[in-house]
């Protein structure tokens, strides 16, 4: 049963309300493939530590996934079962690795983000009060919710690195209803916003609030508790002197750069919560 009434949308109209929410998806996607800087990550520099990845790939990437999200958003209109649902998602999030690697010619450029945002269009499909927290809220019970049709097993690093390192990862991440996002990266990007960060910064303050506090599998699958840990210590460090838009956070940023590229390592994880900070952003801001 749901959790919340549901909230009917007219036949009519439930197709733009879909591919708003599509577009809205897609563009978080974007904006973080090509905010700029990011240490370790692809960014309009360069490819990070990545050496198949590249910010027009990302960008390609996320365009062939804006059928999955409008599909997915039509679903959360459509069905009042939250089991169903669920079923429906998982089905349409599969379909969507198999598009994302035929655009990206087999590279893993955004299994964790179709995941992530893929139930919160879902859930913010039937919520037109558009508040984050309880879009949050109803995508982390549709993730508590088991897919049948979703394998025991998917051999991907992260699920191996949250088996090694014993953390949740992007699962976890989602079942708890995206804490990181809620209570670490959107509201540090409304502090910047209000204390006069140009948004650029804004951006990059609210992935290093992520990256501070996250359990990053990405950093743990590539280099281990020492990544991890050296990556949450920098981010940390930037924030105390004031965010990457003050001269003193700006060398912070620098080392902690210095530092990610001596290891070869990217905070993944992390990139793909600010995208579910941009997207919740967009929609309670309406824009």
């Amino acid at each position: 049963m749901t959790a919340r009434p549901f909230i009917p949308v007219a036949d009519h109209a439930a197709p733009a309300v879909a591919r708003r929410l599509a577009d809205r998806a897609v563009a978080a996607l974007v904006d973080e493939a090509m905010l700029t800087p990011k240490p370790g990550l692809v960014d309009l520099r360069g490819r990070g530590a990545h050496r198949d990845l590249s910010w027009p790939l990302m960008c390609v990437s996320a365009q062939a996934l804006r059928p999955a999200f409008a599909r997915m958003a039509l679903c959360g209109l459509a069905i009042d079962d939250d089991d169903l649902l669920r079923l429906r998602i998982g089905a349409i999030g599969r379909d969507a690795e198999a598009a994302m690697l035929a655009a990206s010619g087999g590279v893993n450029t955004h299994r964790g983000a179709i995941w992530a945002l893929g139930l919160l269009v879902t859930a913010a499909a039937r919520m037109p009060d558009g508040d984050a927290g309880a879009i949050a809220a109803r995508a982390g019970r549709l993730a508590r919710i088991a897919d049948p049709g979703a394998p025991a097993r998917t051999g991907h690093k992260g699920e191996q690195a949250c088996i090694d390192h014993g953390v949740g990862g992007a699962r976890g991440q989602a079942r708890a209803g995206f804490p990181h996002v809620v209570a670490h990266a959107l509201p540090t990007l409304r502090l910047s916003r209000a204390r006069g960060d140009a948004e650029h910064h804004a951006r990059v303050n609210a992935l290093l609030a992520v990256m501070a506090a996250l359990d990053d599998t990405c950093l743990l699958a590539r280099g281990g508790r020492a990544a991890l840990l050296t990556a949450q210590a920098g981010a940390r460090r930037v924030l105390d002197r004031g965010g990457i838009a003050t001269p003193r956070g700006r060398r912070a940023f620098a080392a902690l750069e210095q530092r990610l590229s001596r290891l070869q390592v990217s905070p993944g994880g992390a990139a793909d919560l600010l995208a579910c900070a941009l997207l919740l952003d967009s929609i309670e801001q309406g824009v």
